[in-house]
């Protein structure tokens, strides 16, 4: 499985732009991939998404940044070695569809399939098995985003602004946790696992 997460100018992957892809390989975490680019001419930019990935306008048009075309033609490069190309994470879907868009736009077929695994749904099966419900919103939705997940996985908060490799490497160590019931990563051993 590899553990992805994409940064973007919004929500829409037809009108918005990647502006990084970030994954690892959750066989082998220190197999990892991260590349910045510039969006794409004429791509929508909402202020929202820069409150979260912290980059000014000035730096999405960088023309120091890989164009977005490369940086998937170098992701899926990438993709194409290894041996599960599952992807995996908080949000998949939402990742998955930026990477397709981008690969669209340069001409490129996304080697992504449709079948995920979504931690959300990982955890919330978790707190049902121990007979634990899951918090929901003034929506009556979910409300295991991923600052809940890692507190009930024993982790702290991924860092903020959303950049780099953090997402993938949290994403990675809280699904094994999950699933294991054990940590996976060096760095992440210090957390106890709370319902152990």
């Amino acid at each position: 499985m590899i553990l992805l997460d994409v940064e973007t100018t919004g929500t829409d992957p037809l009108k918005h732009s990647l502006v990084s892809i970030a994954a690892l390989d959750f066989d082998d975490p220190e197999e990892r991939f991260f590349e910045e680019c510039r969006i794409w001419e004429g791509a929508e930019i909402d202020e929202k998404a820069l409150e979260i990935n912290g980059l000014s306008p000035e730096e999405l048009v960088s023309e120091e940044r890989k164009t977005e075309a490369d940086a998937v033609q170098n992701f899926i490069d990438w993709v194409n070695e290894r041996r599960d190309t599952t992807i995996g994470g908080q949000n998949p879907l939402f990742d998955v569809s930026f990477i397709r868009s981008a690969a669209e736009r340069a001409g490129k077929t996304s080697p992504l399939f449709h079948r995920t695994v979504d931690m959300h749904t990982l955890a919330w099966a978790h707190m049902q098995k121990r007979g634990l419900l899951p918090h929901v919103d003034e929506k009556k939705y979910s409300a295991l985003g991923s600052d809940a997940i890692m507190k009930y996985v024993g982790l702290p908060p991924e860092p903020k602004p959303h950049v780099g490799l953090n997402s993938p490497i949290w994403e990675c160590e809280a699904i094994h946790r999950l699933v294991f019931g054990k940590p996976k990563l060096e760095e992440f051993e210090k957390y106890p696992i709370p319902w152990l």
